[in-house]
């Protein structure tokens, strides 16, 4: 087993481990300076953008009204952010009939999984940077 960390009993330090939250605050500057990644998360910190991938990432395919639904949001609004997401080849789009009822039908692609799963591995970076040990 290795060395304990070296703890730093300073209560004014939330982190306690000074040495620990300096290499979780660098991992996070060196994410945010990357600047491919940085426009990928300006599209996905949005509220709906990150429900529409995140519930994406967890089902197949979802229909327009599925999403709206759960998100609790517009039609307008929904279509708007799904079409930004499209647009960045994140989410895939099919729209088919049912009848006379158009339906429209979503599903993640790989660039958009990706994207999402380094915007959540940055986060829980962040979480750990900054939340008090338990």
């Amino acid at each position: 087993m290795g060395a304990e960390p070296k703890r730093n009993d300073d209560p004014s330090d939330p982190v306690g481990d000074t040495q620990e939250s300096e290499r979780l605050l660098a991992s996070v500057a060196s994410y945010a300076a990357d600047s491919g990644r940085s426009g990928e998360d300006r599209l996905i910190y949005e509220r709906v953008r990150l429900g529409i991938l995140s519930a994406l990432c967890v089902n197949p395919s979802m229909t327009f009204t599925e999403l709206r639904d759960l998100l609790n949001t517009t039609d307008g609004n929904l279509s708007v952010h799904a079409r930004k997401l499209e647009e960045a080849g994140f989410i895939g789009c099919s729209k088919t009939f049912e009848g006379r009822k158009p339906r429209t039908e979503y599903r993640i692609e790989e660039k958009g999984r990706r994207a999402l799963y380094r915007y959540l591995d940055h986060m829980e970076k962040l979480i750990d940077a900054t939340r008090p040990p338990r």
